[in-house]
Protein backbone atom coordinates (compact mmCIF):
# COMPACT_ATOMS: atom_id res chain seq x y z
CA UNK A 1 0.00 0.00 0.00
CA UNK A 2 0.66 3.72 -0.76
CA UNK A 3 1.47 5.95 1.90
CA UNK A 4 1.15 10.21 2.48
CA UNK A 5 4.11 11.73 5.08
CA UNK A 6 2.34 15.07 5.93
CA UNK A 7 4.11 17.75 7.61
CA UNK A 8 1.40 19.40 9.78
CA UNK A 9 1.26 22.84 10.51
CA UNK A 10 1.65 24.68 7.61
CA UNK A 11 -1.07 27.51 6.57
CA UNK A 12 -2.15 26.65 2.81
CA UNK A 13 -3.20 30.14 0.60
CA UNK A 14 -4.25 30.58 -2.81
CA UNK A 15 -7.24 28.84 -5.53
CA UNK A 16 -7.79 25.53 -5.74
CA UNK A 17 -10.65 24.15 -8.82
CA UNK A 18 -12.38 21.30 -7.95
CA UNK A 19 -12.64 18.08 -10.27
CA UNK A 20 -15.58 16.85 -12.25
CA UNK A 21 -17.70 15.14 -9.69
CA UNK A 22 -17.00 11.54 -9.16
CA UNK A 23 -20.37 10.27 -8.35
CA UNK A 24 -21.92 11.99 -11.39
CA UNK A 25 -19.24 10.72 -14.07
CA UNK A 26 -19.88 6.99 -13.22
CA UNK A 27 -23.28 7.23 -13.80
CA UNK A 28 -23.36 9.06 -16.68
CA UNK A 29 -20.29 6.66 -18.35
CA UNK A 30 -22.52 3.70 -17.82
CA UNK A 31 -25.57 5.94 -19.66
CA UNK A 32 -23.24 5.96 -22.80
CA UNK A 33 -24.30 1.98 -23.05
CA UNK A 34 -27.37 3.13 -24.31
CA UNK A 35 -26.88 4.36 -27.99
CA UNK A 36 -24.81 3.16 -30.80
CA UNK A 37 -23.95 6.63 -31.15
CA UNK A 38 -21.16 8.62 -29.84
CA UNK A 39 -21.37 10.33 -26.40
CA UNK A 40 -18.82 12.89 -25.61
CA UNK A 41 -18.15 13.50 -21.99
CA UNK A 42 -16.07 16.48 -20.33
CA UNK A 43 -14.28 17.27 -17.13
CA UNK A 44 -14.20 14.29 -16.25
CA UNK A 45 -12.17 13.36 -13.17
CA UNK A 46 -9.13 11.07 -13.24
CA UNK A 47 -9.83 9.12 -9.87
CA UNK A 48 -9.13 5.56 -9.61
CA UNK A 49 -12.93 4.78 -9.49
CA UNK A 50 -13.78 6.77 -12.83
CA UNK A 51 -10.57 5.20 -14.76
CA UNK A 52 -11.36 1.87 -13.67
CA UNK A 53 -14.92 2.68 -15.00
CA UNK A 54 -13.48 3.75 -18.20
CA UNK A 55 -11.40 0.61 -18.63
CA UNK A 56 -14.28 -1.48 -18.18
CA UNK A 57 -16.54 -0.19 -21.22
CA UNK A 58 -13.31 -0.45 -22.79
CA UNK A 59 -13.17 -4.00 -22.02
CA UNK A 60 -16.96 -4.88 -22.85
CA UNK A 61 -16.02 -3.37 -26.32
CA UNK A 62 -17.00 0.78 -26.65
CA UNK A 63 -15.00 2.66 -28.40
CA UNK A 64 -13.40 5.14 -25.98
CA UNK A 65 -11.49 8.34 -27.25
CA UNK A 66 -9.30 10.56 -25.84
CA UNK A 67 -9.29 14.48 -27.12
CA UNK A 68 -7.54 15.28 -23.93
CA UNK A 69 -7.61 16.17 -20.15
CA UNK A 70 -11.05 14.94 -18.73
CA UNK A 71 -12.40 15.01 -22.55
CA UNK A 72 -13.65 11.86 -24.02
CA UNK A 73 -16.35 10.48 -26.43
CA UNK A 74 -17.70 6.69 -26.13
CA UNK A 75 -19.48 5.25 -28.77
CA UNK A 76 -21.01 1.28 -27.70
CA UNK A 77 -21.39 0.56 -31.21
CA UNK A 78 -20.08 -2.99 -30.93
CA UNK A 79 -20.53 -4.44 -27.40
CA UNK A 80 -19.44 -8.02 -26.56
CA UNK A 81 -22.20 -9.90 -25.39
CA UNK A 82 -19.93 -12.77 -24.59
CA UNK A 83 -17.38 -10.83 -22.26
CA UNK A 84 -20.09 -9.30 -20.31
CA UNK A 85 -20.85 -13.03 -18.85
CA UNK A 86 -16.87 -13.75 -18.60
CA UNK A 87 -15.54 -14.70 -15.26
CA UNK A 88 -13.07 -11.88 -16.10
CA UNK A 89 -15.72 -9.39 -16.33
CA UNK A 90 -17.59 -10.36 -13.32
CA UNK A 91 -14.27 -10.33 -11.51
CA UNK A 92 -13.72 -7.06 -12.27
CA UNK A 93 -17.40 -5.69 -11.76
CA UNK A 94 -16.63 -6.83 -7.90
CA UNK A 95 -13.95 -4.56 -7.08
CA UNK A 96 -16.33 -1.42 -8.20
CA UNK A 97 -19.25 -0.29 -6.41
CA UNK A 98 -20.04 1.92 -9.56
CA UNK A 99 -20.52 -1.00 -11.80
CA UNK A 100 -24.27 -1.76 -10.04
CA UNK A 101 -25.05 1.29 -12.53
CA UNK A 102 -24.26 -1.14 -15.76
CA UNK A 103 -27.32 -3.17 -14.84
CA UNK A 104 -29.75 -0.78 -16.20
CA UNK A 105 -28.50 0.51 -19.57
CA UNK A 106 -27.32 -3.37 -20.21
CA UNK A 107 -30.61 -4.52 -19.66
CA UNK A 108 -32.38 -1.57 -21.69
CA UNK A 109 -30.63 -1.99 -24.16
CA UNK A 110 -29.48 -6.25 -24.43
CA UNK A 111 -31.98 -8.15 -22.19
CA UNK A 112 -29.42 -9.19 -20.03
CA UNK A 113 -26.90 -8.25 -17.79
CA UNK A 114 -24.68 -9.86 -14.98
CA UNK A 115 -22.56 -8.40 -12.32
CA UNK A 116 -20.85 -9.18 -9.37
CA UNK A 117 -21.85 -8.40 -5.96
CA UNK A 118 -19.83 -4.63 -5.75
CA UNK A 119 -17.26 -3.49 -3.72
CA UNK A 120 -15.90 -0.67 -2.53
CA UNK A 121 -15.60 1.65 0.43
CA UNK A 122 -15.42 -0.73 4.18
CA UNK A 123 -18.59 1.74 5.39
CA UNK A 124 -21.13 -1.22 6.47
CA UNK A 125 -23.78 -2.89 4.91
CA UNK A 126 -24.87 -1.08 1.59
CA UNK A 127 -27.93 -3.30 0.41
CA UNK A 128 -29.19 -3.09 -3.20
CA UNK A 129 -32.38 -4.08 -2.86
CA UNK A 130 -33.58 -0.95 -4.45
CA UNK A 131 -32.00 -1.47 -7.80
CA UNK A 132 -33.86 -5.10 -8.41
CA UNK A 133 -36.82 -4.29 -7.21
CA UNK A 134 -37.36 -1.50 -9.31
CA UNK A 135 -36.66 -3.51 -12.38
CA UNK A 136 -38.56 -6.43 -11.21
CA UNK A 137 -41.45 -3.70 -11.61
CA UNK A 138 -40.39 -3.36 -14.83
CA UNK A 139 -40.77 -6.72 -16.03
CA UNK A 140 -37.38 -8.23 -15.11
CA UNK A 141 -36.23 -11.31 -13.28
CA UNK A 142 -33.55 -12.05 -11.86
CA UNK A 143 -31.28 -14.72 -9.76
CA UNK A 144 -28.73 -14.06 -7.19
CA UNK A 145 -25.62 -17.11 -7.26
CA UNK A 146 -24.69 -16.61 -3.49
CA UNK A 147 -21.54 -19.13 -3.83
CA UNK A 148 -20.22 -16.90 -6.85
CA UNK A 149 -21.66 -13.77 -5.50
CA UNK A 150 -23.11 -12.68 -8.88
CA UNK A 151 -26.84 -11.17 -9.85
CA UNK A 152 -28.30 -12.82 -12.84
CA UNK A 153 -31.20 -10.17 -14.96
CA UNK A 154 -33.23 -10.69 -17.77
CA UNK A 155 -35.92 -9.25 -19.84
CA UNK A 156 -38.07 -9.63 -22.81
CA UNK A 157 -39.32 -6.62 -22.73
CA UNK A 158 -39.78 -4.12 -20.06
CA UNK A 159 -42.99 -2.00 -19.61
CA UNK A 160 -43.23 1.27 -18.22
CA UNK A 161 -45.48 1.09 -14.36
CA UNK A 162 -45.80 3.03 -11.44
CA UNK A 163 -43.20 2.51 -8.48
CA UNK A 164 -42.81 3.77 -5.05
CA UNK A 165 -39.45 3.08 -4.22
CA UNK A 166 -38.41 1.75 -0.84
CA UNK A 167 -35.68 3.79 0.25
CA UNK A 168 -34.49 7.08 -2.33
CA UNK A 169 -31.10 5.51 -3.38
CA UNK A 170 -29.34 7.45 -5.99
CA UNK A 171 -27.33 5.01 -7.51
CA UNK A 172 -30.87 2.86 -7.80
CA UNK A 173 -32.96 5.64 -8.95
CA UNK A 174 -30.33 5.60 -11.60
CA UNK A 175 -30.39 2.44 -12.58
CA UNK A 176 -34.44 2.42 -12.94
CA UNK A 177 -34.17 5.68 -14.96
CA UNK A 178 -31.75 3.77 -17.49
CA UNK A 179 -33.53 1.05 -18.00
CA UNK A 180 -36.71 3.06 -18.00
CA UNK A 181 -35.93 5.25 -21.26
CA UNK A 182 -36.28 2.85 -23.43
CA UNK A 183 -39.28 0.25 -21.88
CA UNK A 184 -42.82 0.59 -23.73
CA UNK A 185 -45.09 3.13 -21.88
CA UNK A 186 -44.84 4.87 -19.11
CA UNK A 187 -42.90 4.91 -16.05
CA UNK A 188 -43.54 6.90 -12.87
CA UNK A 189 -40.95 6.96 -10.20
CA UNK A 190 -42.21 7.48 -6.34
CA UNK A 191 -39.34 8.68 -3.58
CA UNK A 192 -36.71 8.90 -6.17
CA UNK A 193 -33.14 10.57 -5.34
CA UNK A 194 -33.34 14.02 -6.84
CA UNK A 195 -29.30 14.79 -6.10
CA UNK A 196 -27.57 16.95 -8.66
CA UNK A 197 -26.09 13.58 -9.73
CA UNK A 198 -29.64 12.61 -10.83
CA UNK A 199 -30.40 15.80 -12.30
CA UNK A 200 -27.47 15.69 -14.42
CA UNK A 201 -28.37 12.17 -15.70
CA UNK A 202 -31.44 13.21 -16.23
CA UNK A 203 -30.48 16.16 -18.47
CA UNK A 204 -28.08 13.88 -20.46
CA UNK A 205 -30.41 11.21 -21.25
CA UNK A 206 -33.15 13.99 -22.28
CA UNK A 207 -30.69 16.05 -24.85
CA UNK A 208 -30.35 12.11 -26.10
CA UNK A 209 -33.93 11.94 -26.93
CA UNK A 210 -35.11 10.34 -23.48
CA UNK A 211 -38.97 11.71 -22.29
CA UNK A 212 -38.25 12.87 -18.83
CA UNK A 213 -40.72 15.15 -16.40
CA UNK A 214 -39.74 15.70 -12.72
CA UNK A 215 -36.12 16.29 -12.72
CA UNK A 216 -35.21 17.98 -9.55
CA UNK A 217 -38.24 16.54 -7.80
CA UNK A 218 -38.57 12.62 -6.06
CA UNK A 219 -41.47 11.86 -8.86
CA UNK A 220 -39.94 11.31 -11.49
CA UNK A 221 -41.94 10.11 -15.04
CA UNK A 222 -40.40 8.52 -18.19
CA UNK A 223 -42.19 8.26 -21.30
CA UNK A 224 -40.51 4.95 -22.62
CA UNK A 225 -38.71 5.87 -26.56
CA UNK A 226 -37.74 3.40 -28.98
CA UNK A 227 -34.16 4.58 -29.33
CA UNK A 228 -31.31 7.59 -28.11
CA UNK A 229 -29.25 9.12 -30.13
CA UNK A 230 -25.47 10.71 -29.33
CA UNK A 231 -24.84 13.97 -27.46
CA UNK A 232 -22.38 16.13 -25.86
CA UNK A 233 -22.50 16.30 -21.91
CA UNK A 234 -19.85 18.03 -19.20
CA UNK A 235 -19.77 16.80 -15.21
CA UNK A 236 -20.81 19.33 -12.78
CA UNK A 237 -17.92 20.88 -10.25
CA UNK A 238 -17.57 17.94 -7.34
CA UNK A 239 -19.78 19.37 -4.64
CA UNK A 240 -18.39 16.78 -1.78
CA UNK A 241 -14.62 18.07 -2.95
CA UNK A 242 -15.92 21.59 -3.15
CA UNK A 243 -16.94 21.26 0.60
CA UNK A 244 -13.83 19.30 1.53
CA UNK A 245 -11.90 22.37 0.64
CA UNK A 246 -14.17 24.55 2.41
CA UNK A 247 -12.87 22.36 5.62
CA UNK A 248 -9.38 22.58 4.76
CA UNK A 249 -9.49 26.21 4.46
CA UNK A 250 -11.41 26.70 7.88
CA UNK A 251 -8.82 24.44 9.76
CA UNK A 252 -5.58 25.53 7.75
CA UNK A 253 -6.21 28.16 5.74
CA UNK A 254 -4.47 31.46 5.39
CA UNK A 255 -7.03 32.53 2.78
CA UNK A 256 -8.49 29.77 -0.29
CA UNK A 257 -10.61 30.55 -3.02
CA UNK A 258 -12.32 27.64 -4.32
CA UNK A 259 -12.86 28.52 -8.12
CA UNK A 260 -15.82 27.66 -10.16
CA UNK A 261 -17.99 25.43 -7.93
CA UNK A 262 -21.95 25.72 -9.32
CA UNK A 263 -22.90 27.63 -6.44
CA UNK A 264 -26.40 26.86 -6.72
CA UNK A 265 -25.81 22.79 -7.08
CA UNK A 266 -24.41 22.91 -3.37
CA UNK A 267 -27.30 22.78 -1.81
CA UNK A 268 -26.89 23.61 2.33
CA UNK A 269 -23.09 22.35 1.97
CA UNK A 270 -21.79 26.04 2.48
CA UNK A 271 -24.65 26.76 5.05
CA UNK A 272 -23.32 23.66 7.29
CA UNK A 273 -20.42 25.61 7.26
CA UNK A 274 -21.49 28.79 8.66
CA UNK A 275 -23.23 27.21 11.07
CA UNK A 276 -19.69 26.14 12.30
CA UNK A 277 -19.21 29.36 12.12
CA UNK A 278 -17.04 29.50 9.33
CA UNK A 279 -17.31 32.33 6.83
CA UNK A 280 -18.19 30.82 3.18
CA UNK A 281 -18.06 34.05 0.88
CA UNK A 282 -20.00 34.09 -2.50
CA UNK A 283 -17.93 35.74 -5.28
CA UNK A 284 -19.25 35.51 -8.49
CA UNK A 285 -19.31 31.59 -8.50
CA UNK A 286 -16.36 31.24 -6.35
CA UNK A 287 -16.15 30.98 -3.18
CA UNK A 288 -13.53 32.32 -0.30
CA UNK A 289 -12.93 31.38 3.00
CA UNK A 290 -10.64 34.09 4.98
CA UNK A 291 -8.22 32.55 7.51
CA UNK A 292 -9.76 31.41 10.98
CA UNK A 293 -8.13 31.46 14.33
CA UNK A 294 -11.43 31.02 15.84
CA UNK A 295 -14.69 29.94 14.89
CA UNK A 296 -17.96 29.02 17.30
CA UNK A 297 -20.15 26.62 16.30
CA UNK A 298 -23.91 27.94 16.26
CA UNK A 299 -26.77 26.73 19.02
CA UNK A 300 -29.87 25.22 17.77
CA UNK A 301 -32.82 28.45 18.86
CA UNK A 302 -33.76 26.31 21.71
CA UNK A 303 -30.07 26.60 23.20
CA UNK A 304 -29.35 22.78 22.66
CA UNK A 305 -25.85 22.42 20.84
CA UNK A 306 -25.98 21.36 17.42
CA UNK A 307 -26.31 18.27 15.18
CA UNK A 308 -25.47 17.54 12.05
CA UNK A 309 -27.29 14.30 10.37
CA UNK A 310 -27.13 12.93 6.98
CA UNK A 311 -29.77 13.09 4.63
CA UNK A 312 -31.66 12.21 1.19
CA UNK A 313 -31.06 15.19 -1.11
CA UNK A 314 -31.68 18.34 -0.37
CA UNK A 315 -30.50 17.06 3.09
CA UNK A 316 -26.85 17.24 4.22
CA UNK A 317 -25.21 14.50 2.17
CA UNK A 318 -23.39 11.91 4.22
CA UNK A 319 -20.10 12.11 1.97
CA UNK A 320 -19.42 15.42 4.05
CA UNK A 321 -19.63 14.20 7.48
CA UNK A 322 -16.27 13.05 7.97
CA UNK A 323 -14.59 16.32 7.12
CA UNK A 324 -17.13 18.14 9.31
CA UNK A 325 -16.26 16.31 12.34
CA UNK A 326 -12.86 16.90 11.99
CA UNK A 327 -12.97 20.62 11.17
CA UNK A 328 -15.49 20.51 14.58
CA UNK A 329 -12.24 19.59 16.47
CA UNK A 330 -10.67 22.43 16.41
CA UNK A 331 -13.87 24.84 16.87
CA UNK A 332 -15.25 26.41 19.93
CA UNK A 333 -18.24 24.74 21.34
CA UNK A 334 -19.97 21.25 20.50
CA UNK A 335 -21.80 19.22 18.04
CA UNK A 336 -23.21 16.03 17.71
CA UNK A 337 -22.62 14.41 14.40
CA UNK A 338 -25.04 12.08 13.49
CA UNK A 339 -24.73 9.21 10.74
CA UNK A 340 -27.71 7.51 9.89
CA UNK A 341 -27.24 5.68 6.83
CA UNK A 342 -23.92 3.95 7.19
CA UNK A 343 -23.09 2.16 10.09
CA UNK A 344 -19.40 2.06 9.87
CA UNK A 345 -17.99 5.54 8.79
CA UNK A 346 -17.61 6.71 11.99
CA UNK A 347 -14.96 4.03 13.34
CA UNK A 348 -12.29 6.33 12.15
CA UNK A 349 -12.77 8.62 15.12
CA UNK A 350 -10.37 6.33 17.00
CA UNK A 351 -8.09 7.72 15.09
CA UNK A 352 -8.48 11.09 16.05
CA UNK A 353 -8.88 10.57 19.42
CA UNK A 354 -5.53 9.16 19.47
CA UNK A 355 -4.47 12.52 18.07
CA UNK A 356 -5.91 14.25 21.10
CA UNK A 357 -9.24 15.22 19.78
CA UNK A 358 -12.02 15.10 21.92
CA UNK A 359 -14.33 12.78 21.04
CA UNK A 360 -17.27 10.54 22.40
CA UNK A 361 -18.25 7.60 19.89
CA UNK A 362 -21.67 7.07 21.32
CA UNK A 363 -22.31 4.03 19.07
CA UNK A 364 -21.63 3.10 15.27
CA UNK A 365 -24.03 6.25 13.98
CA UNK A 366 -23.19 8.95 16.58
CA UNK A 367 -20.06 11.15 17.73
CA UNK A 368 -20.65 13.77 20.33
CA UNK A 369 -17.14 16.30 19.46
CA UNK A 370 -16.14 18.99 22.20
CA UNK A 371 -13.99 21.22 20.11
CA UNK A 372 -10.22 22.81 21.13
CA UNK A 373 -11.25 26.07 19.93
CA UNK A 374 -7.20 25.80 18.14
CA UNK A 375 -6.19 25.83 21.89
CA UNK A 376 -4.82 22.89 21.62
CA UNK A 377 -3.59 21.33 17.92
CA UNK A 378 -3.83 18.16 17.39
CA UNK A 379 -0.58 15.63 17.47
CA UNK A 380 0.80 13.64 14.52
CA UNK A 381 -0.14 9.82 14.05
CA UNK A 382 0.08 6.88 12.05
CA UNK A 383 -2.99 6.36 10.47
CA UNK A 384 -4.67 4.46 7.62
CA UNK A 385 -7.58 5.07 5.47
CA UNK A 386 -10.01 3.08 5.76
CA UNK A 387 -12.11 4.67 2.82
CA UNK A 388 -12.51 7.60 0.05
CA UNK A 389 -14.05 10.39 2.76
CA UNK A 390 -12.60 9.39 6.22
CA UNK A 391 -8.97 9.18 3.85
CA UNK A 392 -9.70 13.01 2.73
CA UNK A 393 -10.86 13.48 6.65
CA UNK A 394 -7.12 12.13 8.22
CA UNK A 395 -5.67 14.35 5.61
CA UNK A 396 -7.33 17.32 6.79
CA UNK A 397 -6.76 16.10 10.64
CA UNK A 398 -2.67 15.68 9.47
CA UNK A 399 -1.90 18.77 7.84
CA UNK A 400 -3.48 20.75 10.48
CA UNK A 401 -1.68 18.45 13.57
CA UNK A 402 1.71 19.19 15.15
CA UNK A 403 4.27 16.92 13.82
CA UNK A 404 4.92 14.29 11.02
CA UNK A 405 2.11 11.74 10.43
CA UNK A 406 1.66 8.92 8.10
CA UNK A 407 -1.46 7.73 6.24
CA UNK A 408 -1.48 4.47 4.56
CA UNK A 409 -3.94 2.89 2.11
CA UNK A 410 -4.82 6.21 0.56
CA UNK A 411 -5.60 4.09 -3.06
CA UNK A 412 -8.73 4.89 -0.98
CA UNK A 413 -8.29 8.50 -1.20
CA UNK A 414 -6.78 8.22 -4.65
CA UNK A 415 -10.43 6.60 -5.64
CA UNK A 416 -12.23 9.89 -4.89
CA UNK A 417 -9.85 12.27 -5.39
CA UNK A 418 -7.81 13.42 -8.28
CA UNK A 419 -3.64 14.39 -7.67
CA UNK A 420 -4.47 15.39 -4.18
CA UNK A 421 -1.43 15.88 -2.91
CA UNK A 422 -0.16 18.13 -5.65
CA UNK A 423 -3.01 19.98 -5.81
CA UNK A 424 -2.48 20.84 -1.74
CA UNK A 425 1.27 20.96 -2.34
CA UNK A 426 0.60 24.30 -4.67
CA UNK A 427 -1.40 25.94 -1.76
CA UNK A 428 1.47 25.22 0.69
CA UNK A 429 1.05 21.99 2.12
CA UNK A 430 4.10 19.38 2.85
CA UNK A 431 2.72 16.15 1.54
CA UNK A 432 4.50 13.49 0.17
CA UNK A 433 3.60 10.34 -1.51
CA UNK A 434 5.40 7.22 -0.83
CA UNK A 435 5.18 4.74 -3.18
CA UNK A 436 4.67 0.78 -2.29
CA UNK A 437 7.52 -1.33 -2.41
Amino acid sequence: MSSFRIEGGHRLAGTIVPQGAKNEALQVLCATLLTDEPVRISNVPNIADVNNQIQLLRDIGVTVTNHGQGDYTFQAQHVNPDFLQSDEFLNRTARLRGSIMLLGPLLSRFGRAMVSKPGGDKIGRRRVDTHFLGMEALGAHFSFDAARGVFDITADELRGTYMLLDEASVTGTANIIMAAVLAKGTTTIYNAACEPYIQQLCHMLVSMGAHIQGIASNLITIEGVEQLHGTTHRILPDMIEVGSFIGVAAMVGDGITIKDVNYQQLGIIPDAFRRMGIQVILQGDDLFIPRHDHYEIESFIDGSFMTFSDAPWPGLTPDLLSVLLVVSTQAKGSVLIHQKMFESRLFFVDKLIDMGAQIILCDPHRAVVVGHDNQMRLRAGRLTSPDIRAGIALLLAAMSADGISTISNIEQIDRGYENIESRFNALGAKITRIEAS
